[in-house]
């Protein structure tokens, strides 16, 4: 993924969570917001570590588990945000697959970090992007 289209990416996916969100379609608008994070995690995974095997990070699981190893714990990424990756992809889970209803409470703050997560991603993406000059 090339780092400027998947960061707009990430940034429509937001813009449709909140205007789900505005809507009252919390379980739209967590699944948007967990894309936003899952495109930007890709695109930092990416621009961090360009000897990853795309095969590694094209499934939920493996980007996530990638995100952990090669973000999280090298510190390049505080530990708050593996956190909330998993945390809102837990929530996007229960609005695609049990058809229990997300509280708006939940959807709003999945919306909130999504829009933390893409902020402080883009300072590492483009950290990574100088630094390969």
């Amino acid at each position: 993924m090339i780092p400027d289209a998947g960061i707009n990416k990430a940034r429509r996916a937001l813009v449709s969570a909140r205007l789900l969100l505005a809507d009252g379609d919390t379980d739209g608008a967590c699944n948007r917001a967990y894309y936003a994070m899952f495109d930007t995690a890709t695109v930092a995974l990416i621009a961090t570590q360009p000897d990853i095997r795309p095969e590694m990070i094209r499934t939920h699981r493996g980007l996530i588990a990638s995100f952990g190893q090669h973000l999280v714990t090298t510190g390049q990424v505080d530990i708050e945000l593996g956190r909330i990756l998993n945390q809102v992809e837990r929530i996007r889970l229960l609005a695609d697959y049990t058809g229990e209803p997300i509280d708006i409470e939940k959807a709003i703050w999945a919306v909130d970090q999504a829009d933390h997560f893409i902020r402080k991603l883009v300072v590492v993406i483009g950290a990574a992007e100088l630094d390969r000059g």
